[in-house]
């Protein structure tokens, strides 16, 4: 880094190391740094996994609008080395990527901590950086600040992608069980439905039809994923001959999901046990 700094003296460009504990978010802590450093009225948080195409800044700026109060971008999944990283883009894709995009089209966005482009003033109002210690997720902590302030958290028309490699099952099932936990923890009166769309769309279909059950069963499946086929293709998401019963595993797990969610408070964040925090006991 600093040979790459040495290379481009035009760039006014510092390395920051070290840590500032001001909440139990290890991504909080390593961040809090650079924005005490930065002397720009726009910031961008992003994680390290995020790929940032030449046209990265304009796209997230070419979003603001004059009731904006954070631009985010949820995670696609792409280049999977294995079935299980093809999983985690079942999960991430055509689902989570899917229901984000649709809440921010109806005024509800949420913002997702992959990529987070703030104006500075707004945080500096509400007391810096450290308000997003407020909840374990700061970009939980983002939303509701937002919201606070009236404004609308909006997604980028093209998220951008996060490469995936290879994945074992359990890295897939901690990953999962780690959002559904802080979803759960964060934003509970959104959560407790979370299931309920695939099951209340495929029993209209079963009570709309004299067809048996198995055949009112096929079709719906047939309809429901060749939607999502053709959303998958239409956004240039990762899509094979396997993402059909990948999405049909996933739509099998998300009750379980949902289920084990419930069932504690603690999560591995890189290999780190963590817990989900009371209000009380937040920073």
């Amino acid at each position: 880094m600093r040979g790459l700094i040495e290379l481009h003296p035009e760039v006014p460009a510092r390395l920051l190391i070290g840590t500032e504990r001001v909440s139990v978010n290890p991504k909080l802590n390593n961040v809090v740094k650079g924005w005490l450093a930065a002397s720009h009225p726009w910031i961008v948080m992003a994680d390290s996994n995020v790929l940032m195409p030449s046209d990265y800044l304009r796209r997230l700026l070419a979003t603001w609008r004059a009731d904006t109060g954070l631009v985010s971008s949820p995670a696609v999944g792409c280049a999977p080395a294995n079935i299980w990283a093809e999983l985690e883009c079942a999960f991430l894709n055509t689902y989570q990527v899917r229901w984000q995009c649709f809440a921010e089209s109806i005024g509800m966005g949420f913002a997702q901590g992959k990529t987070m482009l703030f104006r500075r003033a707004l945080l500096e109002r509400a007391g810096g950086i450290r308000v997003l210690a407020l909840e374990v997720a700061e970009d939980a902590a983002a939303t509701k600040l937002v919201r606070k302030n009236d404004l609308r958290v909006r997604v980028v028309d093209r998220p951008f992608s996060q490469p995936l490699g290879h994945r074992t099952a359990a890295e897939v099932w901690r990953r999962q069980l780690r959002w559904a936990r802080l979803r759960r923890d964060t934003f509970r009166f959104y959560f407790v439905p979370e299931s309920i769309p695939p099951l209340a769309a495929c029993s209209i279909v079963v009570a709309s039809t004299d067809w048996p059950v198995a055949g009112a069963l096929t079709a719906f499946g047939a309809i429901w994923y060749s939607a999502e086929a053709a959303l998958a293709y239409a956004a240039g998401w990762h899509l094979t001959w396997r993402s059909p019963f990948l999405w049909m595993l996933r739509d099998a797990l998300l009750p379980i999901l949902w289920s084990a969610s419930w069932l504690g408070n603690g999560f591995v964040w890189r290999d780190r046990p963590m817990r989900v925090l009371s209000r009380s006991s937040a920073p």
